[in-house]
Parts: C-alpha cells; structure tokens; sequence
C-alpha cells in the first residue's frame, strides 16, 4: 500500500481496518487461517487501486443517469451505474447513489474470489456487502437514527434469506437526503442495491411544501455535490402522529413498489419515534416482531 492508505487490525485481531482519504472500511472474514490471510491480502490489494479508479471516472459518475448516458469504464463505476438505473427514468438520480456499496462489494468479492470463506462482510461506512456460506449467520443491531442510536431490533440473517447488502439512509446520515426520514434501512440482493434503495426510500418519505422543514440547495453546503441546486433537507420541526403517518406512507408505497420488482428484500423506514416495515422474508421475523413492538409503542 502507499502511504496515503492505512491497514491494521482492529484491537480484536479480527477485523481489517482500510482508510484511503474518504473511503474507511472494517472487514473481517471466516474461515481456516490460510484462507483468511489470503483473503486479507487479497482486499488489501484491490483496496490499492478502488479510489483513483473511481476519482477517474468522478465527472461522469457525479452526472444525472438518464437513458443514452455515457457508460463509465471501471468495474465498480458499472456497477453503481446497474444500481442506479432501475431509478433513472423516473428519478433523478446519479450513479454516485450507490458509490458506498458497489465499493464494498468490491473488496468483498476479491476476499471470496481468493479463498473459500465461511463468511465476511465488508462494512463501508454502514452499507455493508455481504457472503454467507451453509450454516451461517450474521447479526446485526438495528437503529432508528444514526446520530443518536437507540437500538429497535436485532437482524439476524442467514443464507436462505438472499441478502448480500444492508445500507442505511436519511437525513442524518453522511450524505444529503432530499426527505425527512431519519432513518431507512434496506435489505437487498447485493450491496449496491441496497445502497441504492436506501437513499431513494429515504427521499420519498417526505411532507412536501411543510412550513416546518428547512432545505437548502445542496450545492450551497457543498459545491461539488452531484445534487447541486437541489433542495436537501437541514432540520424538521416536531410533526404531528397524522404528519409522520403522511411522510411514511409515501416512502412505504415506495418501497413497496421496490419490492414488487426485486429490488430489495426488506426495508425499515424510521421518523420521530415510529416505523414501518416492509418485507416478504419470513427469516426476518426476529426483527420485525421487536419493530412493531416499539411502533406500537411510539403510536400509543
């Protein structure tokens, strides 16, 4: 590596921590201690090139995906161009809505591609790519908003359950969000799909023209924004149970409809204290049960 990246372990002797410039990564892999050092070195040698390869094609990725657009050239710039497009015609959107899962997924699948792995995840910055071999599982804590995690469930997920990607989105989240969730998290086929959703869902939960919200330009926040003049949400004044019932109810049919045509597996939409799920994945009962428990409890 260059001096510009960072690997070491984390104090678990585990976990692999990656850091090149914005792009930080924790990844861990199961399996015989041979296949684990191989697919460790493996993710160290793709983690190498993963940046200036998307830096180079970054004009092009930070442009409005439209029909007839010019295709990127890098492996992973196609793959956030897959994800994207299912949006494209109805939607504005760029391929850099699904730039933190298709860059996991990367790495993930040059860990898998080395060695034959029980398991491993590659966690980039919450969207997370993931492989379960026969037997598995992974578990995860569930919150409702990544600013001040409260825990309302815990996702425990095998391979049965045809889950590859788990991304989270909102308002406050690392990047601008057109809604006011303040958390949707989405379970998909493959980390850029779950990327990808999460955002979008999360965009349409939303009380358009509300006196309460403020949004400015996102361009006036940040001047490279792919967004730019467009109006991102800052702050939500306290809503009214028949106005957080409103905005989820738009972001549901949403998903809804993302789900009808096998773009996620399940998502979880969170906004002032209540939630709505949506899923067809009986593996997923343990969470969704905890869920509703603390819906009905918000709504009380």
């Amino acid at each position: 590596m260059s001096k510009r990246q960072q690997a070491g372990f984390l104090p678990d002797g585990r976990r692999l921590h990656l850091q090149d410039g914005p792009i930080d990564l924790i990844l861990q892999a199961d399996g015989t201690a041979g296949a684990i050092k191989a697919a460790y070195d493996a993710a160290c040698e793709r983690f190498t090139t993963l940046l200036d390869e998307l830096c180079a094609e970054l004009p092009l990725l930070r442009a409005q995906l439209a029909p007839g657009s010019t295709l990127p050239a890098g492996t992973v710039a196609r793959r956030m161009v897959e994800a994207a497009r299912p949006y494209a015609d109805k939607h504005f959107i760029t391929p850099m809505v699904a730039v933190a899962g298709a860059g996991a997924e990367a790495i993930l699948k040059a860990m898998t591609g080395a060695a034959d792995l029980a398991r491993a995840y590659v966690n980039n910055g919450g969207d997370i790519a993931l492989h379960l071999g026969p037997g598995t599982r992974f578990e995860i804590g569930m919150v409702d908003r990544p600013d001040q995690p409260r825990l309302f469930g815990k996702l425990a997920l095998g391979p049965a359950d045809g889950v590859g990607g788990i991304a989270t989105s909102g308002r406050h989240g690392r990047s601008f969000s057109l809604g006011i969730a303040d958390a949707v998290t989405v379970l998909a086929a493959d980390a850029p799909m779950a990327d990808a959703a999460a955002t979008m869902i999360a965009n349409a939960v939303d009380l358009p023209n509300h006196p309460g919200i403020l949004r400015v330009p996102a361009d006036s926040l940040q001047p490279d924004s792919d967004l730019g003049p467009r109006l991102v949400t800052r702050s939500v004044a306290a809503l009214r149970k028949a106005e957080i019932d409103r905005a989820l109810a738009r972001g549901e049919r949403f998903a809804r409809e993302l789900l009808q045509q096998n773009l996620i597996v399940a998502a979880a939409l969170h906004l002032s204290g209540a939630t709505r799920l949506v899923h067809a994945a009986p593996g997923l009962m343990t969470t969704i049960k905890q869920a509703k428990d603390i819906e009905t409890h918000a709504a009380s």
